[in-house]
């Protein structure tokens, strides 16, 4: 008789938490919900609230989308602490890494940048946008061996890419392999003809 009571107890404490999952999901559908119609209307600050007000702190979705809006609406500061929830909850997160990217630039905090894009590299090292963006900061230190190493992983994949032929071609350039350079130049016109940026490359190598 006590099994059977202390299963029926066991049923009724189910049944009450499945009730209680079921409130708490379509209250975050909703928010979320409503959180998208006003970030439409550009309303960032209401869009936040209604997340806010069924924030939970292991919730990896709820943190994502706030850092997003954080993000968004400029607040870039308090961005960060969400998308830094978001990798501790799910580590192997490479979509949160990416988001924490944008504020931290935002902000000029490069050195968290550069943590990030090394991190997204090391479970993912052929990621092209992470390849890219690192190109391009090593290319603005005018670290152009370093920048170009990263630049080549992306042709090998997208030979006919036009962002990243064109600054291969400048990096080449840089780097004083003329020849090279003057082939990817002229690669550059055929994925876009007449590009001005690829027409004064070929000037200067003449």
């Amino acid at each position: 008789m006590d099994i059977l009571k202390r299963t029926a107890a066991v049923i009724v404490i189910l049944s009450w938490s499945g009730l209680a999952l079921a409130q708490d999901f379509d209250k975050q559908y909703k928010a979320f919900e409503k959180s998208y119609q006003l970030e439409t209307s550009g309303d960032y600050a209401t869009a936040i609230k209604e997340l806010q007000a069924v924030y939970h702190a292991e919730d990896y979705e709820t943190n994502l989308r706030l850092g997003w809006l954080m993000y968004a609406s400029g607040r870039f500061t308090e961005a960060l602490p969400y998308y830094q929830k978001c990798i501790e909850i799910r580590p192997l997160s490479i979509e949160a890494r990416f988001g924490f990217v944008n504020p931290a630039a935002a902000l000029g905090n490069w050195s968290q940048v550069e943590a990030r894009y090394d991190e997204i590299l090391k479970a993912d090292p052929m990621n092209t946008l992470a390849n890219y963006r690192m190109g391009m900061i090593l290319y603005g230190r005018e670290d152009y061996s370093g920048a170009l190493k990263y630049f080549t992983r992306v042709l090998n994949l997208y030979p006919f890419d036009y962002d990243t032929t064109i600054i291969a071609a400048w990096t080449q350039f840089k780097l004083g392999k003329l020849r090279e350079a003057k082939i990817m130049f002229q690669k550059t016109l055929l994925i876009k003809p007449n590009d001005s940026s690829a027409l004064q490359g070929l000037a200067l190598i003449k």
